[in-house]
């Protein structure tokens, strides 16, 4: 199948850009790598009247560090978030969870933008990006709102994004001494939907588990912290005993829906066996 007809915008500025947005509200989508939106397309799942192609904004692209935080731009490729080295020294986690995002040439054009934007449930990098505490820049008529990433997604391929917004930049505070990430996914084959995926950051110093934040994918409607078992972590000495005594908690926190990759019996079941596994990655664990 083909896309059905649409007119084609490629605005040089972030001003341009929301001025076209505000011009055709909810008849636009932005088109940034294209990974997903161009599929969907094709399928007539999506049928935008008008295409922003934003990829000339040179202000919306880059890595850059500052003394507090990490800031992705909403066109950094995912390529190039797995070969940056402040990513790999600043952001471990994030840097651990690229090679399961999709495969090499999807990588080479899909976006960290455009990943946060679509909102899909078993996305890896909005798992990170609650996981990490990051807040997404929005630009719109008004200027720039800041979002946390727990506030950001609201459900299937829905996020906190206006229509007439455009997603700038994610912050990532940089991680404290003392703090340890893990992450893992399963998946049928390398590269395919998670069946369930886990992204985990917290304390570990002084060899107690504390400040934990365990953000699941591909069990809900969008990225689900586990409060429960997070506090059931939380002071406890940061072995694998403390982590398997915790797991019961999860079945509190968590109610995995049922679709093609697993039943919610044994989504849950993968889950419990993923945090485990996970978990007793991070440095500090003994």
């Amino acid at each position: 199948m083909k896309a059905p007809r649409f007119a084609y915008a490629r605005p040089a500025s972030v001003a341009e850009a929301l001025a076209l947005l505000a011009e055709h509200k909810d008849e636009a989508r932005v088109l940034a790598g294209g990974q997903s939106l161009v599929p969907m397309m094709n399928f007539r799942v999506a049928a935008p009247k008008v295409l922003v192609d934003i990829n000339r904004i040179a202000a919306l692209s880059g890595i850059k560090v500052t003394r507090n935080h990490v800031r992705i731009g909403a066109l950094a490729r995912h390529a190039e978030l797995e070969r940056s080295a402040d990513i790999a020294r600043h952001l471990p986690l994030v840097a651990a969870a690229m090679p399961h995002v999709a495969h090499p040439a999807i990588r080479n054009r899909g976006t960290f933008g455009g990943s946060c934007a679509l909102g899909d449930p078993a996305a890896e990098l909005p798992a990170c990006a609650i996981a990490l505490g990051a807040s997404f820049v929005v630009a719109g008529k008004k200027g720039e709102r800041r979002v946390a990433g727990q506030d950001f997604f609201k459900g299937l391929y829905a996020t906190a994004l206006r229509a007439d917004e455009l997603l700038v930049a994610a912050e990532f505070p940089l991680p404290k001494p003392g703090y340890a990430s893990a992450f893992g996914e399963l998946a049928r084959r390398h590269g395919d939907y998670a069946m369930v995926g886990l992204a985990a950051h917290g304390s570990t110093l002084g060899k107690k588990f504390s400040d934990m934040r365990v953000v699941f994918f591909g069990v809900a409607d969008r990225p689900q912290r586990a409060a429960r078992f997070e506090r059931a972590l939380d002071g406890q000495p940061a072995t694998a005993k403390a982590i398997a005594a915790a797991l019961a908690g999860l079945d509190a926190d968590l109610s995995p829906r049922a679709d093609l990759h697993g039943s919610a019996a044994t989504k849950l079941h993968l889950a419990k066996v993923l945090a485990g596994r996970v978990l007793r990655q991070m440095d500090g664990v003994s």
